[in-house]
């Protein structure tokens, strides 16, 4: 049994890095049912003062191509014996140069290695885990900010689709990713166009195509992004049923940001949010698609966010402890429900 040493990659943010090497073990440990070989002894050990994260197992190239993409992974080593480490190419899902999802800076921005994290969790417990290298999917982010995980997606080659009520944030969003395209001398097209429904406009509407390459433009391999302006819980009729292979939301956290409610007055329970969104969100996942979410639990218990999406008829997937803290006022936690399929 071969024995590894994945070094967990820096992060900006000093509060997630203190915490990075628990809730990799738990991504870990998620990644496992993906794997052609059994993972043992998962573990935090120092190898010259550095802290990685060591497990055992026989790892075939696809098995390597998956864990290339977790959130934390920085280099992979196979452990020679206590004191040698031996290299690892790491092959990740990187369509696109990394500043697509490090330029952006904003006050309310999810750190990116949680996002990511997030949208690893919800991809391998959905039925497309198994085409999670090789295959077309579509993310959707029905609370998608700035894009941050509709860029993401974008990353590993995905379709993406977002909703965002706030008209200055899918306006700074088309301001970005066109800019960042042109900068790439990337083939794409941007237009932002109204959508009407039963005759009066209802949402504005951003599409965007790009491709990574001339070639890939020329073949017709393109990636697309929506970003619809407009209420999350009011989405009948501005988006076709089953159009995602997962959906991923980072709920309001109840501190400096909420939802509107029915009176349209601001909610700053994500509870609220949610109980509201859900009969909205899950005819837009295919059957055997996942749900993950994340959320402050000290404004919102656990176990009545799963009440509300076990009502909606999706299982919850048991999974290792991801509770953790962001600031003195946010614990977060992370919730991954799938739909039968």
């Amino acid at each position: 049994m071969s024995r590894y040493a994945l070094l967990l990659a820096p992060s900006a943010n000093r509060v997630y890095a203190d915490q990075a090497g628990r809730l990799a073990s738990a991504e870990l440990a998620a990644f496992e049912p993906a794997l052609s070989t059994d993972v043992s002894d998962i573990s935090l050990a120092s190898i010259g003062g550095v802290e990685y994260l060591t497990f055992a197992g026989e790892l075939s190239p696809r098995d390597i191509s998956y864990l290339s993409n977790m959130s934390s992974a920085y280099a992979l080593f196979e452990r020679v014996d206590e004191h040698l480490l031996r290299p690892v190419m790491l092959t990740p899902l990187a369509r696109y140069d990394s500043d697509l999802i490090t330029i952006p800076k904003y006050a309310g921005k999810t750190n990116e290695q949680f996002t990511k994290l997030l949208l690893n969790l919800t991809l391998l417990a959905s039925a497309s885990a198994g085409r999670m290298l090789d295959g077309h999917l579509t993310v959707l982010d029905p609370l998608c900010g700035r894009g941050t995980t509709l860029n993401q997606a974008l990353m590993y080659g995905y379709d993406a689709v977002g909703v965002e009520i706030d008209g200055k944030d899918v306006e700074a969003y088309k301001l970005f990713l066109q800019t960042w395209l042109k900068r790439k001398r990337l083939k794409h097209t941007a237009d932002l166009v109204p959508v009407r429904r039963q005759g009066r406009r209802a949402a504005r509407r951003l599409e965007v195509t790009m491709a990574a390459s001339k070639d890939d433009h020329k073949a017709g391999a393109v990636q697309k992004v929506t970003v619809l302006q407009a209420d999350t819980t009011q989405l009948d009729g501005l988006l076709r049923g089953g159009v995602a292979d997962v959906l991923v939301a980072d709920l309001p956290y109840g501190i400096a940001h909420g939802s509107h409610d029915d009176r349209g007055g601001l909610s700053r329970s994500p509870l609220d949010l949610l109980e509201r969104a859900v009969p909205h969100w899950l005819p837009l996942v295919r059957p055997g698609g996942a749900v993950g979410l994340s959320w402050n639990v000290k404004v919102a218990r656990r176990e009545l966010a799963e009440d509300i999406l076990l009502a909606g008829g999706l299982e919850i997937v048991p999974q290792l402890s991801l509770e953790h803290r962001v600031d003195q006022g946010i614990e977060r936690d992370v919730l991954i429900a799938r739909k039968p399929g």
